[in-house]
């Protein structure tokens, strides 16, 4: 092993990025000695900086607009990952460098702690590669899946993502699948979902998924708990990812095993909450 143990996410932009809080939290806790720090890369400098990972690389997290490229880079790919052709991880495995998804996972445990139901109707506002691991954790969950989208050319890579339930597509500006919608799950970048958060016209009892947590709390987040208070955001989300991307990246290295989820959910939230100015208890 070459010097201290590190790890790091990787992206651009990354300066918003919480994933250095939650990991050195979660290193805390667990008593790993490592570093973990958010680093600005882009798509072409992806295949050099990991050929210069060393064994003293823990794995990297991955944001936009790494989640595909990385496909390319890692020498091997999970079966997850390749159906949803999107990664937010790679850990070690052996020699090799592995990618897989714990976004999918990220959006079951988030949604789980807050809901046990099956939906008859699953919205999810955007088509890339969060909405793609949206639609492959919710199939199964949603009997029918409706992807509002501005490009028809991503109805290819949603495909595989449903294998369970029917998976519908309908245009962006076309806002009566909300009506009936269970769950709405917005997967857009900052900004993008604004609009519609003037025309969130929904089932009183539905439940509203933000997979953004920056800006904190974003505008639909904020419209949607205007009228009541079934709504999950973002920091719950890369709470979740989180906590299998440290399972599987410290694996070799933890002299313990992970704190029950619930618990160690609990305690990076907080982390979360902290840095971004928003007292826990409140």
């Amino acid at each position: 092993m070459n010097g201290q143990l590190r790890a790091a996410v990787l992206g651009s932009p990354i300066s918003h990025s919480l994933s250095p809080v939650l990991h050195r939290c979660a290193y805390e806790i667990l008593g790993i000695a490592a570093t973990y720090d958010a680093i600005e890369i882009q798509e072409n400098q992806l295949v050099e900086f990991v050929s210069k990972m060393d064994s003293s690389w823990l794995g990297v997290s991955l944001t936009m607009p790494l989640k595909e490229e990385v496909l390319k880079v890692a020498d091997e790919v999970d079966p997850l990952a390749s159906r949803i052709q999107s990664a937010n991880t790679l850990y070690r495995v052996g020699e090799k460098w592995r990618a897989t998804s714990t976004d999918v996972n990220g959006f079951s445990y988030a949604l789980a702690a807050k809901s046990s139901e099956n939906f008859t109707s699953v919205v999810i506002l955007g088509a890339g590669a969060t909405a793609r691991c949206a639609a492959a954790a919710f199939d199964g969950k949603g009997r029918r899946i409706t992807v509002l989208l501005r490009s028809d050319y991503r109805k290819a890579q949603m495909q595989p993502c449903v294998s369970e339930g029917e998976l519908h597509f309908a245009q962006w500006n076309d806002r009566t699948a909300l009506l009936d919608a269970d769950l709405i799950v917005n997967t857009t970048p900052a900004g993008v979902g604004d609009e519609v958060a003037l025309l969130l016209d929904h089932k009183p009892d539905a439940i509203f998924f933000e997979a953004l947590y920056n800006p904190w709390p974003t505008r639909l987040l904020q419209s949607w708990r205007a009228t009541q208070s079934r709504g999950i955001d973002g920091l719950d989300l890369l709470v979740h990812q989180a906590i299998d991307q440290i399972a599987l990246q410290t694996e070799g290295v933890r002299k313990m095993d992970l704190p029950e989820r619930s618990t160690f959910a609990a305690a990076l939230r907080r982390a979360g909450l902290k840095a971004l100015g928003v007292n826990p208890q409140a």
